[in-house]
């Protein structure tokens, strides 16, 4: 049996209107995608990249997408990401551009990725706050993301001892 490989593409989408991101779906995510794909690459692109092409993850909150394609073909489908400049849906049109984060091979590096960019951004934020009320809140945000991410590596260092004394 031979195993698929596959790239991860992690991207954000940037809008200026916050109230785009209400719209954002899977299906709008990818019949985007698609179109941005015939547009750049025709149909022998989209045909190479829609074998295992998959938007596995959106978050509408933050923007952030996580798309499925071939190893092969992954750089096909990343080259066709700067082509999209809107999001259509029930006739209106929201401008926009997809922001390739990190591009690996399983969706598990992708969100510890995804973890440290996000602290980074809660950093952003805190050197950026004006009141003593959102400092304190953001701090708070960044302390449970910290523990968050130390229980789960405490979690790895356990099992991993585990596989050492077998």
């Amino acid at each position: 049996m031979v195993r698929f490989k596959s790239r991860y593409l992690l991207c954000e989408i940037v809008v200026d209107d916050p109230l785009c991101r209400q719209i954002i779906s899977q299906g709008l995510v990818h019949s985007t995608l698609k179109e941005a794909l015939i547009r750049a690459h025709g149909d022998f692109g989209f045909a190479c990249c829609s074998v295992s092409f998959a938007v596995k993850y959106v978050n509408a909150y933050t923007g952030i997408v996580l798309i499925r394609c071939r190893k092969a073909f992954y750089q096909l489908f990343w080259s066709s990401l700067p082509f999209i400049t809107c999001l259509e849906s029930r006739g209106q049109r929201f401008p926009c551009f997809f922001n390739t984060l990190h591009v690996s091979g399983t969706i598990r590096t992708c969100q510890k990725y995804l973890i440290q960019y996000n602290q980074k951004q809660l950093l952003r934020l805190l050197q950026n706050s004006t009141s003593d009320v959102e400092r304190k809140l953001i701090e708070r945000s960044i302390r449970s993301s910290l523990e968050d991410v130390d229980d789960e590596e405490d979690g790895q260092r356990s099992s991993e001892d585990e596989l050492e004394h077998q």
